[in-house]
């Protein structure tokens, strides 16, 4: 588990193998995560942001387990919802 924080959004990497960070604050006007990781738009509370590009297809992984499957193209950066995520 690594929680982030500093001048960026705080967040929660609960495994190794995540490639969604799950965000830990309600500053919606800041659009940078702590690791530098640039915000593709507002990302509320509680919801996940990709920590790399996932492929149409591709499994969408937090808690080090698959938890659903990307429907499109997932950018760096970008919000991962039921918008992008099934």
């Amino acid at each position: 588990m690594q929680l982030t924080g500093g001048k960026g959004r705080h967040s929660i990497v609960l495994d190794k193998n995540d490639n969604v960070v799950t965000v830990l604050d309600d500053d919606q006007e800041n659009y940078q995560l702590a690791d530098g990781t640039g915000l593709k738009g507002r990302v509320p509370l509680g919801h996940k942001i990709a920590l790399c590009d996932i492929s149409s297809g591709a499994p969408v992984i937090k808690y080090g387990i698959q938890i659903g499957t990307a429907t499109k193209n997932i950018a760096r950066g970008e919000h991962v919802h039921i918008h992008n995520c099934i």
